[in-house]
């Protein structure tokens, strides 16, 4: 696994962990609210690794890439489309799987509303966030989000760190051992409060990006998710017809965190039968 840095919109420095081996199609993860690339640690010690190349960048504003504190940076779509962009040509295959979770729903949206979808060979949303800034959209968030709203843009650092760490069990129907606990704190706190609150500026509704796929599409969904509802998968299936969705039962909001081997048996089928 090698780190990267790519120039993503508006020339920022993202910063990218990449398998680089990989026979079949790329596979590229976007990350989540408050996140990091190694959001994806236990995708990139399995299987996959032996079948695919395996890509996920720190979001802007997010891990080791830069962090610009405008919240411009976070609400022009345009620029999170060119993020996916100048990193699906910096992959250099004819197309690639992409896996989009929470908030990467959103990122991923703003790509093929942009690019369109010659690029993708299949498209996983895993809890993944389509809409945001409407009564709509509010509605299919979950207590265990809403709850440490607006706490989690707090610039008080007590405040910040004590909202964080319970967003970070939230997102999770299982004790985290401490290890993971304090690992994913961390990198949710090298978010500066201000790319928090930018995030959560935006108003969007992609439901017509999502009547408009052509790809294959797989939605995976914790049965306990109390951050995103499971009726936000219902919510793309409904428009995405063709969409084959898996309920994991007892997950919470991160399935590939909580029960790797089931997501990663569910990813691998997958990308084996979109993979050119």
């Amino acid at each position: 696994m090698q780190r990267k840095s790519i120039t993503g919109g508006g020339g920022l420095a993202l910063s990218v962990l990449d398998s680089v081996a990989g026979q079949g199609a790329p596979i590229i993860f976007v990350h989540g609210f408050s996140q990091s690339a190694l959001s994806w640690k236990h995708q990139f010690a399995s299987p996959l690794l032996g079948h695919h190349r395996l890509v996920a960048m720190d979001l802007r504003g997010h891990g080791q890439s830069d962090k610009p504190t405008d919240a411009g940076h976070y609400t022009d779509s345009d620029l999170w489309a060119e993020d996916v962009a100048r990193l699906i040509d910096a992959v250099d295959a004819p197309q690639v799987v992409l896996v989009g979770w929470s908030y990467g729903g959103l990122v991923v949206c703003d790509y093929l509303r942009r690019h369109g979808q010659d690029r993708v060979a299949g498209l996983a949303l895993v809890s993944a966030v389509t809409k945001v800034g409407s009564p709509e959209a509010m509605a299919l968030l979950g207590p265990k989000l809403t709850q440490h709203i607006p706490a989690l843009f707090s610039n008080d650092a007590a405040e910040a760190v004590t909202t964080l760490g319970q967003f970070v069990r939230d997102c999770e129907a299982a004790p985290m051992s401490d290890s993971d606990y304090y690992e994913t704190l961390g990198f949710n706190c090298a978010v500066p409060p201000a790319v928090r609150l930018g995030l959560f500026s935006r108003q969007l509704d992609n439901d017509d990006v999502l009547t408009s796929l052509q790809r294959p599409v797989m939605l995976v969904h914790g049965s306990d998710d109390g951050i995103l509802l499971p009726a936000g998968s219902q919510h793309i299936q409904e428009r995405v017809p063709a969409a084959k969705m898996h309920q994991v039962p007892n997950v919470g909001h991160a399935v590939f965190r909580e029960k790797p081997d089931v997501f990663n048996r569910l990813l691998a089928d997958f990308a084996a039968a979109v993979g050119t």
